[in-house]
Order: structure tokens, then sequence, then C-alpha cells
């Protein structure tokens, strides 16, 4: 007797071979629209291993155009970048060959900020910073302050330092100024003494999130100079004083070399622990909302949201200043203070002429804000004491190869009660 499999058993055996046929086209088709390798082209100080371990594409990695444009993103807003491009090459194999070009900008650079107003008041700010150590864009540098009286400080940051997503920040500064003391209706003025060092861990989530956290230890020193007095406010007083501090960062901005497109958001959260009851302890917060929108090859608009709030003590030396160099152009250096501040600072930018690596922009700008008075409440925001508004015009001339080459010249005439004008003249976008 014959024994024959039935019709169904017959079928097994080439199943399985067309299924073994499919697994092996769909392998080897997965394999042909890999990368191969590659390549980084133009880079002379940047290391090559450096932008390996930072970009999301690999050897071995199918092809995928997001994560090429991802890298894009992320190369062009290191220091040491000024612009990226990338090309794809198939070979015979079916693998792709992946080329990045790069421009390099020059990053061993001077800092500049100077501000003055009507009143004859000067002060400015120079340094030296290297924003491309060691080819893996380490920032490093220092700076002098004369305002009134000398500082200076010292800068160190590496974002990348252990890994694609840690790094670590340290700075110490010895900052002396001039600082209006503010009695009820009167002022005095002190010498203020900070000295500070600090260390921050960094933390990279991934192209649009990041973290900071860390702390730092300072004294502050206030010696009385000339104006009103009060019983209940030292003349001199010196204070140690510890920081916890933990920022926030989402990030959706794309740059084309002075061009800027998105939306960026920063939270900075601050616990400061005080050695005098004169000086108590206090949380301050405050958020960043800063938007770009770019106009065709020569419109930039820009706008930032500052919201800010600290614990609401009657104290005369309250967290948030008004200054020229901080937030408002042409109201003059640290005119007042308060426990709470909205600012809103918003400008139109147009490139007037570009050839090659330079660039001539004009700026019109509109400066805003408004403090709660310490010990005061949130209808502080509505006294017209409080109120600047400060319109103004300006000019950048900018170098496309050079980070951060922005010389910046703005003047701001203010337009509410007792208002001043001047000259805020820096290196890099005010904001």
């Amino acid at each position: 007797m014959t024994y024959r499999k039935s019709r169904e058993e017959d079928g097994i055996p080439n199943l399985r071979t067309s299924l073994v046929v499919v697994m092996c086209f769909i392998s080897a088709l997965s394999y042909a629209q890999n990368i191969a390798e590659i390549r980084f082209e133009n880079l002379k100080k940047t290391k090559p291993s450096f932008v390996q371990r930072l970009v999301e594409v690999a050897p071995g990695k199918p092809l995928d155009s997001t994560l090429l444009e991802r890298d894009m993103v992320q190369l062009i807003r290191l220091p040491g970048i000024a612009h990226a491009a990338y090309e794809t090459q198939r070979n015979e194999d079916g693998t792709y060959l992946v080329i990045y070009r790069f421009e390099e900008n020059f990053t061993l650079l001077p800092t500049a900020n100077i501000w003055t107003t009507d009143n004859d008041e000067f002060a400015y700010k120079i340094g030296l910073y290297e924003f491309n150590g060691l080819g893996r864009n380490i920032s490093f540098g220092g700076f002098y302050q004369n305002d009134i009286f000398s500082s200076w400080g010292v800068n160190f940051r590496a974002p990348f330092l252990f890994a694609a997503h840690w790094g670590l920040a340290a700075n110490y500064q010895d900052l002396t100024t001039q600082e209006p003391v503010f009695l009820d209706a009167r002022t005095a003025n002190y010498r203020y003494n900070n000295t500070s060092y600090e260390l921050l861990g960094l933390y990279r989530f991934n192209l649009q999130h990041r973290l900071e956290a860390g702390a730092s230890f300072f004294t502050e020193t206030y010696e009385y100079l000339e104006g009103a007095t009060r019983p209940d406010v030292p003349t001199n007083l010196e204070v140690d004083k510890f920081l916890l501090k933990g920022i926030y960062e989402y990030n959706t901005v794309k740059r084309f070399y002075y061009l800027v497109d998105g939306f960026k958001s920063t939270v900075n959260l601050q616990y400061v622990n005080s050695s005098d009851k004169a000086l108590p302890d206090f949380f301050l917060g405050f958020a960043d909302l800063t938007y770009y929108r770019q106009f065709g090859v020569t419109g930039n608009w820009a706008s930032r949201l500052r919201l800010g709030i600290a614990t609401n003590s009657d104290t005369p030396f309250a967290p948030f200043a008004v200054d020229n160099n901080l937030n408002i152009r042409g109201v003059g250096n640290t005119i007042d203070r308060g426990t709470a501040a909205i600012v809103l600072n918003t400008e139109y930018r147009h490139t007037l002429f570009e050839k090659n690596w330079f660039v001539l922009q004009g700026n019109a700008f509109v400066d805003a804000g408004s403090w709660r008075n310490p010990g005061g409440d949130l209808s502080d925001f509505g006294d017209n004491q409080n109120l600047r508004i400060y319109p103004g015009l300006g000019l950048r001339f900018i170098h496309k190869r050079i980070f951060n080459t922005v010389f910046r010249v703005d003047y701001g005439m203010g337009i509410t009660k007792d208002a001043t004008q001047g000259f805020v003249i820096g290196i890099g976008q005010y904001f």
C-alpha cells in the first residue's frame, strides 16, 4: 500500500520556502538601504570624532531623511559651526554614503557691551572667549566690567564633556557695582559686591529639550555710599548665601547663518538660603518665551516675553532689576527693583545690505516692562511709577562666519513718566 501525503502536507515545504525567500528579500532590501559610511568634510578645528558622537545617523543604520534633518539643526546650533549641509550617494551594492559638509566659525572672540544714558551714565564690559575649545565646542574665557566699580569673572561650559547628552559648567565672578536702594520715595546708593562660585550639571534629553541643575556659594556685601537712610536698613552688610538652581529649555529654533526661525522657552527656578535675616531666604522663578519669525531672506521678527516672580519680601534689595543691559534699552543702569516682573522686548530686523560674509541690518524695537514693588501686590503692574516703555532704533553689523559676531548699536527713547534715553552697544543680538 503506497502512502500519499494530503494536499495540505504537500504545500508545507513550498510555503516554508516562500517565506524564507521573502524574508531574505526583505533583509537584502533593508541592508541595501543602510548607511555604509559617513564622511565629514571641511572640518579643520572641530574634531570629527566629536561630531560623530552627536549625530543620530551611523553606519549600519537605515537611511532616514528625518534623522539627517535633525542632525543639521543640531550641528548648526553649535558655536563652532556656521553652516552645515548633507549629501547622499548610492553605492553599487545599494548601500549609501552620507557626506556632511561644514562651514566652520572662527571662535576665539572678544566680547563687548557698552551702555549709556542721557544723565552721563557710562558702563562697559569686555572679555575674551574661546567657543570651540579642543575642537569639542567647549567654551572658556573671562570678562572685565567697569560700571563705576571694577568687576571680573571666569566661565567654563562643556555641554558634551562626558557624552552626547552630559556636560558641565563652572563659573566664578567678583562683581562690584553701585546699586540704588529704594527706601519709600527716597533713594540711597550702595557699593554692592557679589563673589560667587557656581557648578552646574548639563543634560540634553534630545534636540528640543535640555536641563541644567546645580548650586552656587556666594557672598554679598552692601556698603552705604550716599542718599537716604532708614533705621531698619543697615548701612553695611555682609551675607553668605547658598543657591540651588534648575533650568529647563524647550527649543525648536532653526538657524540659517544670522536668520532665525522658531520658538524657545526657558524656565529658571532658584532657591536662595541666606545667613542673615536682613536678607531673608527667598524663591525666585522666571520664564523667557522667545519667538522668531523669518520673512523671506531679508526680514526677521523677534520677541521675548519674560514673566518673573519671587518671594514678596518687603526688602530694598529685591531680586528683579530694571536695567539698560538686561531688559529695557535706554532706561539706565539699575534704576528700579521689584519682586515680580513682566517684560516684553519685540523688534524687527531687516537686512539692508549683504555681500559675501558681511551683513548690515536695520532694527526697530519696543522694550516695555513693569514691576511689583517689594511687599506690594499685583496691581503694582498697572502703576505709572512702575511702567516703562522704550521704543528705539538700531543697527547690526554681522560677520556670517565668526560665531556670534553681531555688533549692535541701539538707541532707546522712553515715552513714560520720568523717562531717559541712551545708547546700548554690544556684541551679539540683544536676545
